[in-house]
């Protein structure tokens, strides 16, 4: 029913009685003030009496069996599962022989079993199944490990190409990015190769969707459909070969050799002449080098 039962049924306890309390003055006050206005107040104070308790006690019935009724929710699929298949087993067994009881039940499990695609839908629902019961096992681990939180409402499951998709609705306690530094330990309580979770509403950072994947789609070999579009009396054009290059070194570069101009001769004492004394106009390459 949660994770820690003495700490979780002690809130069920406070929070009922302040449900009680908060509930019964409110409705009782709020019901005394209209009936005043056709009463007499002491009247109208009795009448407020008479509608509040009842209703915080309605309250305080809520929350003291929440933990109850979100067990229930958790297992609802299985419960109306087990529900159907016993009341239909009673219903054919009681109605019909024991020999045709045997052949519906046969042909009931064996065709699902025997059709590939009704077998593998089957399946995947299982999982779906299975992947809820599975995450609320890493929920309660994880708070259990922050000494925090609640648990959150596990609302709904359906099957994928890849796996199941999950919607949870956190409560104090976790969030998001809480949860994606442990996808992988998710991944490992739910038997898959790996998890995701992103948000599946804008406004409400609670509302998350778990994408559980167990195998990959895209790892098999498609035919491209362009193969058919081509005429095959299509003449083949002849091309000439080319060589294509083998390496970039720079001695198969074909390029222009650049020569430079020798060095001038320095002066006596160390310093190059000027270009006045130069014999000709050009300047020398060695100057700027």
């Amino acid at each position: 029913m949660t994770v820690i039962e003495a700490r979780v049924h002690r809130s069920s306890a406070r929070n009922a009685r302040l449900a009680f309390v908060l509930t019964g003055v409110i409705v009782g006050l709020l019901s005394a003030v209209v009936a005043a206005s056709y009463w007499h107040p002491i009247i109208a104070l009795f009448v407020g009496a008479a509608i509040g308790i009842p209703t915080g006690a309605a309250a305080w019935l809520l929350v003291r069996i929440w933990p109850v009724l979100r067990l229930l929710w958790w297992w609802l699929p299985e419960i109306l599962i087990t529900t159907t298949l016993l009341a239909a087993w009673v219903q054919l067994a009681t109605h019909t022989p024991a020999l045709v009881t045997l052949a519906v039940v046969a042909l009931v499990v064996g065709v699902p079993a025997a059709i590939p695609v009704v077998r593998r839908a089957i399946v995947a629902w299982a999982w779906c199944l299975i992947v809820r019961h599975r995450l609320r096992v890493c929920f309660s681990q994880f708070i259990i490990a922050n000494q925090s939180g609640s648990l959150p409402l596990i609302l709904w499951a359906r099957p994928t190409p890849v796996g199941e998709r999950v919607w949870v609705y956190l409560r104090p306690g976790l969030s998001a990015k809480d949860l994606e530094g442990r996808l992988d330990k998710i991944a490992v309580t739910c038997h898959a190769s790996s998890a995701l979770i992103e948000r599946a509403s804008d406004s409400n950072a609670a509302f998350l969707r778990f994408d559980i994947k167990r195998r990959e789609v895209l790892t098999a070999t498609v035919g491209s459909p362009l193969v058919d579009v081509i005429d095959p009396d299509t003449p083949v054009s002849d091309r000439a070969p080319v060589t294509p290059p083998t390496a970039l070194d720079l001695p198969d570069v074909e390029a222009s050799t650049v020569t430079l101009p020798a060095p001038r001769p320095a002066t006596a004492n160390g310093s190059k002449p000027s270009a006045a004394s130069s014999s000709t106009d050009t300047d020398d390459m060695s100057d700027w080098i």
